[in-house]
Parts: structure tokens; sequence; C-alpha cells
């Protein structure tokens, strides 16, 4: 009993510090490898296509303006919310 009741705080513990360690990312400052990992549904391509998108535009202002980048729609973007944020929004490149 002693043993199960180890490995069921071990386990909570490894699952606690994933949460935390499982941080929002950035849309305005990820790179496309940190955004194909973090963004569920997408791949090579859309991550590149997103930070060509932001360098061409901009910063996003929010999470929802990603559908404004060809190929990735609503669904995306709801599936994966909790995982992004919009913390440093900067001006477009001349």
């Amino acid at each position: 009993m002693k043993i199960i009741s180890s490995l069921i705080v071990s386990l909570f513990l490894v699952v606690c510090s994933f949460s935390v360690l499982a941080a929002p990312i950035d849309i305005n400052t990820a790179d496309a490898a940190t955004l194909q990992k973090a963004i569920t549904g997408i791949g090579v391509q859309k991550a590149q296509a997103i930070v060509e998108y932001r360098l061409k535009n901009g910063s996003f202002s929010s999470v929802d303006e990603l559908v404004n980048v060809k190929g990735i729609g609503q669904k995306t973007v709801e599936n994966n919310r909790d995982n992004l944020i919009v913390a440093s929004p900067t001006k477009a490149l001349p």
C-alpha cells in the first residue's frame, strides 16, 4: 500500500510540474519551431506562415487575429486559445 501511495504522489507531482512548465506561448515573439510545437493542428508550413504574416503585417493584437493567416481557422484558434498569448505587441517593420 505504501508503494502505491508513493506512486500516486509522484505521478501527481509530475503532472503538476508539467502544467507549471507549459506556459502560454507569445505569438508575437515565438519562432516557427516553437509555434509548431505549441499549436495543435498546424505543421511547419503554417507555423512559418504565422511568422511571415507577423513580419509583413506587424504584431498580433489578439490571439483571434491568427485567423487572418491563410490556413488558420477559427477552430484551430479555439482549440489552442489556452496555450497562446499576445504579450508583446510591436510595430510593423518598415
